[in-house]
């Protein structure tokens, strides 16, 4: 079994809702923030504000860590980044494979928050003959071809998908059978991977929508959707951590 297997049953044994998982990143982002500003202690209130969530929930979210704060002083700041990291094992560095170099491909190769945050790109492939062989961010674009020999050679544990729509599927199967069980995905379709493989999608154009929704709701568009009533998500949105991207 794997260390992120080990992690994943331990969360399981210890009921961390799925839910909770996914705010995690976004509590990390806030204290590294405060962190980065020289902030030693921070309240619950003042940290529920700054990851845009209430602070019973993030009490409540930090509690399945055993992290409670101290009374009239709040959270070590050092020390919760240190717990939420080694919670979601950053505290190790994770190989990944970004398959297809796009735009959007580019623009995650170029990223520079994947270092800082516990991931290393080990390559870039594609099939466009075209591309191949291209420098870009300090890394040589190889074929698609070479996916296989990429993921044994570097041991990588997360694939990136950024293909077009037609070539995903054949894309996650190759990398599902070299091993790969973490897959995230960038293409407008989705993916079918067996028991034991997570699939993480993120999709612009949904969330685009989602923002649609809200704005046609807010010049007074048709239904009587009440966001309060469903604590200000619409039917169907689905909570995620946001990726920023920066081109």
């Amino acid at each position: 079994m794997t260390s992120r297997q080990n992690r994943q049953r331990d969360r399981a044994e210890r009921g961390i809702p799925e839910a909770t998982v996914a705010r995690l990143p976004v509590y990390l982002r806030a204290l590294t923030t405060l962190q980065d500003g020289g902030v030693a202690t921070v309240s619950s209130e003042e940290l529920a504000t700054a990851a845009g969530v209430n602070s019973a929930k993030l009490r409540k979210d930090l509690s399945h860590l055993g992290s409670y704060g101290t009374r009239g002083v709040g959270y070590e700041v050092e020390y919760l980044v240190y717990q939420i990291s080694r919670e979601l094992g950053l505290t190790q560095d994770w190989v990944v494979a970004i398959i297809g170099v796009g735009n959007l491909g580019r623009a995650l190769a170029g990223y520079g928050g994947f270092a800082s945050r516990g991931f290393r790109v080990a390559g870039l492939l594609d099939a466009d003959e075209s591309i191949v062989g291209e420098e870009i961010s300090g890394m040589t674009v190889e074929h698609i071809d070479r996916l296989e020999d990429m993921i044994a050679d570097h041991g990588v544990s997360i694939a990136v998908i950024a293909t077009p729509a037609g070539a995903a599927q054949v894309v996650c199967d190759r990398v599902v059978a070299a091993g790969v069980t973490s897959v995230l995905n960038f293409a407008p379709v989705v993916l079918s991977v067996p028991e034991g493989v997570d699939v993480r999608k993120v999709d612009l154009s949904i969330e685009l929508q989602i923002l649609a929704f809200h704005e046609q709701r807010k010049a007074g568009g048709p239904g009587d959707y009440d966001p309060v009533a469903d604590d200000g998500a619409p039917p169907g949105a689905t909570q995620y951590v946001e990726a920023v991207v920066e081109a």
